[in-house]
C-alpha cells in the first residue's frame, strides 16, 4: 500500500470514528437526529479526493513530523470536515442538484418534507436544514483540533476566516456581475487557494515543530498559493466543461449562477462586441441548456481557455520551483511535487 493509501486510510477511520461517536450521543437524546449523522457520513466517507489532509500531512513530516503520529490524520480529518460543511453551505447557496452524483441534502431533504406532507414551505426546510447541518460538521471538525498549540490554532483561525471571506466574496462577485481578472483572482485565492493548500501545509508544519514550521511557512505559501489557484481554475474548468458523470456536478453551473471566475473573466476581457452579447446572458435568470453550450461555445473561442491553461502550467512551475529540498524533510518534497502535478492535471 502507497504512503498516500495508508494516509487516506487512517484519516477515513478517523472520520468514521468520529461521526459515529457523535451519531450514537445525540442519537440517544432524539431519534430525529440520527438524520444529521447520516447526511455527515453520505457525504464525507462517501467521496473527496482528501487533498487537504494531504497537504496537512506533508506540512507535518516536512518539519519532521512522525508520518505514524495519530495527529497527523486527526489534522487532516478535522480539516476534511471543515471542507463538508463548507459544501453542505455551498450547495445552499447555488442551489446545486447534485454532489458526488447524488442528490444534494438541501434537495433530498426538501423531498423528503414533501414526501411526507409536513407542514410549511419544503424548499426553506431543505435549506433551513442543511445549513443546520452543515455547522454540525463545522462543529465537529474543531473538536478534532482541541490538542493545537496557540500558535496553531491561529492558523486554523485564519484558515476558516480565509475560507468563509472567500465564499462571501464569491457570492458578492456573482450578485454584481463582478468581471475583472484582478478581483476573480482574489476570490480564487481566498475561496479555495488558502484553505486547500496554504494553510493545510503551514498547519501541519506547525503542529509538527513550532520553530521548524515556522520558517517554512514563506516557502509554503509561494507553493500553496500557486499550487491552490491552479487547482480552482482547474475545477472551474471542469465545471463550465467536463462531464458531469465524473465530477459528480451540474456543467455549466457557474455560468447559470455567475460565478466570478478568473476564466470567465479573462473571456469578458477577450471577447468582441458579439462576444459579449453572449456571455451578457450568463447568471440571468431561465437560461437554458442550450444558451450554456452557447456560452462554452464563446469562452472556448475567445481564447480565455487556453490561456487559463498556460496560466496553469505556469503556476505549477512557479510552485514547484519555489521548493527547497534542503529545507524539507523525510520525503515530503517527492510528494508535494507529485501532489502539484495531481491537482493541476486532474480530470476530476
Amino acid at each position: 500500500m502507497s504512503d498516500t493509501a495508508v494516509l487516506l486510510s487512517r484519516v477515513n477511520a478517523v472520520l468514521a470514528d468520529a461521526i459515529e461517536a457523535n451519531a450514537k450521543r445525540w442519537g440517544a437524546l432524539q431519534s430525529d437526529l440520527e438524520v444529521i449523522f447520516q447526511h455527515i457520513e453520505s457525504l464525507v466517507l462517501g467521496g473527496g479526493k482528501r487533498l487537504r489532509p494531504q497537504f496537512a500531512h506533508w506540512g507535518w513530516v516536512a518539519a519532521g513530523g512522525d508520518p505514524m503520529s495519530q495527529q497527523s490524520p486527526r489534522i487532516g480529518a478535522g480539516i476534511e470536515l471543515l471542507h463538508a460543511a463548507a459544501l453542505f453551505h455551498d450547495d445552499v447557496i447555488d442551489d446545486a442538484a447534485t454532489r458526488r452524483g447524488a442528490t444534494a441534502t438541501h434537495r433530498a431533504l426538501a423531498d423528503s418534507h414533501h414526501t411526507q406532507h409536513w407542514s410549511g414551505e419544503s424548499r426553506r426546510h431543505g435549506e433551513g436544514s442543511a445549513i443546520l447541518i452543515g455547522d454540525f460538521t463545522y462543529v465537529l471538525s474543531d473538536s478534532l483540533m482541541d490538542e493545537l498549540s496557540p500558535a496553531a490554532r491561529i492558523i486554523w483561525h485564519d484558515l476558516r476566516m480565509e475560507m468563509n471571506i472567500g465564499q462571501y466574496l464569491d457570492v458578492l462577485g456573482s450578485a454584481r456581475r463582478t468581471r475583472d481578472v484582478h478581483e476573480a483572482e482574489l476570490i480564487c485565492r481566498m475561496k479555495s487557494a488558502k484553505y486547500t493548500v496554504e494553510r493545510p501545509l503551514h498547519l501541519g508544519a506547525v503542529v509538527a515543530d513550532a520553530q521548524r514550521g515556522d520558517a517554512l511557512m514563506p516557502m509554503f505559501s509561494t507553493y500553496g498559493l500557486a499550487v491552490g489557484a491552479a487547482f480552482q481554475m482547474r475545477d472551474d474548468m471542469l465545471g463550465a466543461f467536463g462531464d458531469s458523470s465524473i465530477t459528480g456536478k451540474s456543467v455549466g453551473g457557474d455560468f447559470l449562477e455567475g460565478k466570478p471566475t478568473p476564466m470567465l473573466a479573462r473571456a469578458y476581457a477577450l471577447a468582441s462586441a458579439s462576444q459579449l452579447k453572449i456571455l451578457y446572458t450568463i447568471g440571468t435568470p431561465g437560461m437554458s441548456h442550450d444558451d450554456v453550450s452557447a456560452v462554452q461555445e464563446v469562452v472556448s473561442a475567445t481564447g480565455a481557455v487556453a490561456e487559463m491553461e498556460s496560466l496553469i502550467v505556469s503556476l505549477r512551475d512557479e510552485a514547484v520551483a519555489s521548493l527547497d529540498k534542503k529545507l524539507i524533510q523525510g520525503t515530503a518534497h517527492e510528494a508535494l511535487l507529485e501532489l502539484a502535478d495531481a491537482v493541476t492535471q486532474r480530470d476530476i
